[in-house]
């Protein structure tokens, strides 16, 4: 197929299956790249879009696209999204059976799916599919796992650097939301894609406001949180099983619905609790941080992490399963000391325990910073931030800040004097002209910066070392003894004249309660202004009928519709399959499947406020053609719409009377099957439950076409 007509069928399928009409950042280029067989290591933050990089390239390949994937519960969100979409695929995991397994690879033989979802550990028993003749492409989800530098390291996903030796020509995609630049050289090397493109795509994510609190009370003030955002759904992470347990009773003693889950309870708990909170009746999960991974539940509108994390990529994948839909959302951090304890007495004696110290040490100065947050998320992960967000409880209520410009050239040119090579406690001691044995033994004392800095305490130039590693003008290189490092912003203050604003030293507890009562009482002022009765709000109505099809279908509600979707429906209330196909979020198979309940319900809520419209509406055009003579296929043609929308044209206008023969395009014998299905399903208003009921055998078309028979006899 030309390079064109393969460009436009991604487009076309980006529409059809996802519902979006454009990329977002390096998609695009990602997708490309993997269509041409080029191997590629993504790095994109949580709910930036990584699963459309592999899943897009999987419809135009012949074969299978297989996905390595730690987690069956990941396996089976994904898995229902995309049958959700209309796309095949399926999982293999140790839950199935030798039956269900045999019958899975069997359509792989037949290349009747078009992703596999597949745990590491399950690899040895698809080895006879592991050919070039049925693998079109291999993706690594959560590929940060692969590394002993990540923060989430699995054994398991180090021997998946066999399959490139077994599948050379194939390309491989690999994927994670968080690596820093350690992980990221470590992730290429181990899965054997030395000449991987490497994209990076921001990590910033914008929509959600970051902000840290003393842990003084912490339970009255997650009451006060939660009961300032109604209806949201959201995760509180703890360190411990026992504090998910006790936080959850203390939550629901105060009306609040939450339940606890953690790796203590039995399997089937477990599953009860999460798939209550994906299919929205259980608000509120109180986690160990293990829940959520992999989740892909849009609607997440807040984080609360009850305990510190042990490191900031920790951190920052779990606060990314807040507004995956891009909707804004919060997430707040309690900061105590004795988490910091706690959390050093976990690494002690880990083989890599100076990595997770230092780790953890960089957790704690995010923690206690009195600069931009976002500046110093982002810089961790190599991204430079050059102003402040303005979304982050630091931003919105600043210190007082100083010009510390010479206090950072001193810093960063006893680094560059340093070569590079020292952690913060050497830079430290030869700023202040310390005698001892390493840089005795060094010749640090040499140094033209050395002693210059003798009038500043030591635990102050931490502090402004700290901010300058916060802000971006210097990074601690992890594996090389933590030494710090310049960066791009370096040279800037060294030699270009930049100005740096710095802070006194001051106690967190000192700041803390003003900002978090401050923004307490404003938030509980907005929420009440903003709220209006369920009966006038297009949204709730919206919400609650996707909420009642999501309980028909036994699917997640987020997988119908994202809550960012039926903003912009309330927003732009379609009232025809066309207006209602821009919808960014609506795809032909969801505009097919649900397009007419939610286009009733719109009329529904806006009564005579209807416009009628002033010129021939869609199905009007659909029908002058249909007279004229022309098949479905070519009235889909002149049209240029999917003939599916055609077929919901031909229903639409049977229904309001028109002289349409519907026996031309579906049997009397699939009508009569349809009218018995009915009975047994106690007629449901969805069609997806008629498509499951006949094993996907009937079209959705021709289910719909049946059914405006069955309603007008």
């Amino acid at each position: 197929m030309p390079e064109n007509a393969v460009k436009d069928q991604v487009f076309l399928n980006l529409k059809n299956y996802f519902g979006y009409d454009s990329f977002r950042v390096n998609q695009q280029d990602i997708v490309e790249a993997v269509l041409n067989k080029k191997d590629c290591l993504v790095i994109m933050p949580t709910g930036g879009g990584k699963s459309i990089c592999f899943q897009l390239p999987a419809l135009s390949f012949k074969g299978v696209t297989i996905v390595i994937s730690p987690l069956i519960a990941l396996m089976k969100d994904q898995v229902d999204g995309l049958n959700a979409n209309g796309i095949s695929a399926s999982y293999f995991n140790s839950s199935q059976s030798s039956e269900e397994q045999h019958a899975i690879i069997e359509n792989v033989i037949r290349a009747e799916i078009k992703l596999l979802y597949v745990a590491p550990e399950s690899l040895a028993a698809l080895q006879n599919i592991l050919t070039e003749k049925y693998i079109s492409c291999v993706a690594i989800d959560e590929a940060h796992c692969i590394s002993s530098w990540g923060h989430d390291f699995r054994p398991s996903y180090q021997q998946l650097g066999f399959l490139k030796t077994t599948l050379p020509n194939t390309p491989f995609i690999a994927l994670t939301a968080t690596a820093d630049k350690t992980t990221r050289e470590d992730i290429v090397k181990q899965l054997r894609i030395d000449h991987a493109q490497i994209f990076i795509s921001s990590f910033d994510r914008k929509n959600i406001g970051l902000e840290v609190r003393t842990a003084n009370n912490r339970i009255s003030q997650i009451v006060k949180f939660i009961k300032a955002r109604p209806n949201q759904s959201g995760i509180i992470y703890c360190l411990s099983r026992k504090t998910t347990e006790q936080l959850s009773t203390k939550l629901k003693a105060n009306s609040i619905p939450a339940e606890a889950y953690h790796a203590g309870l039995n399997f089937d708990k477990r599953s009860k609790v999460q798939e209550s909170f994906i299919h929205d009746k259980t608000q509120i999960v109180c986690a160990t941080v293990a829940f959520g991974m992999g989740i892909d539940k849009s609607n997440v509108r807040w984080v609360v992490h009850y305990n510190m994390p042990k490191n900031i990529e920790g951190y920052y994948q779990e606060i990314g399963r807040a507004g995956r839909d891009g909707l804004k959302s919060h997430a707040l951090l309690f900061h105590s000391y004795a988490d910091v304890i706690q959390l050093q007495n976990f690494a002690s004696g880990a083989s890599n325990e100076a990595v997770q110290i230092a780790k953890l040490d960089r957790m704690k100065q995010f923690s206690e910073a009195t600069t931009c947050r976002r500046k110093i998320l982002l810089s961790y992960f190599g991204e430079l931030l050059g102003t402040n967000c303005g979304n982050c409880d630091v931003c919105k209520n600043p210190p007082q800040f100083f010009d510390g410009t010479i206090i950072a050239q001193k810093i960063l040119s006893t680094v560059y004097h340093l070569k590079q090579q020292e952690a913060m406690g050497v830079i430290i001691d030869v700023l202040r002209g310390a005698q001892n044995a390493t840089i005795i033994s060094k010749g640090y004392q040499e140094v033209s910066t050395f002693g210059i800095g003798k009038d500043i305490s030591w635990q102050h130039w931490q502090h402004f070392v700290i901010q300058l590693i916060n802000q971006g003008f210097c990074e601690i290189a992890f594996h090389k003894h933590n030494a710090l490092q310049l960066t791009d912003f370096s040279s800037k203050v060294l030699f270009k004249g930049a100005k740096v604003a710095l802070t006194k030293p001051v106690a967190v507890t000192e700041v803390k309660p003003v900002v978090k009562e401050k923004k307490t009482r404003l938030k509980r002022t907005k929420t009440k202004a903003k709220a209006r009765p369920a009966a006038d709000n297009l949204f709730e109505r919206l919400r609650l009928l996707r909420y009642k099809i999501a309980l028909e279908e036994g699917i997640p509600a987020y997988l119908i519709f994202s809550d960012a979707t039926l903003k912009e429906i309330e927003r732009e209330r379609p009232l025809s399959e066309d207006d209602f196909l821009s919808i960014s979020g609506v795809g032909q198979r969801k505009l097919e499947v649900y397009g007419d309940e939610f286009m009733a319900e719109i009329m529904n809520f806006m009564g005579s406020k209807v416009k009628k419209p002033k010129k021939a509406d869609t199905y009007t055009v659909t029908y002058e053609l249909y007279k004229s003579g022309l098949s479905i296929e070519e009235i889909a043609v002149q049209r240029k719409l999917n003939t599916t929308t055609i077929y919901s044209h031909i229903a639409k206008l049977y229904s309001t009377g028109k002289k349409i023969n519907l026996y031309d395009f579906v049997s009397k014998s699939d009508v009569e099957a349809v009218r018995k299905a009915k009975e047994a399903l106690d007629a449901p208003k969805a069609l997806r439950p008629y498509f499951d009921y006949f094993n996907e055998s009937i079209d959705y078309f021709k289910i719909r076409l049946a059914l405006s028979i069955i309603e007008k006899d």
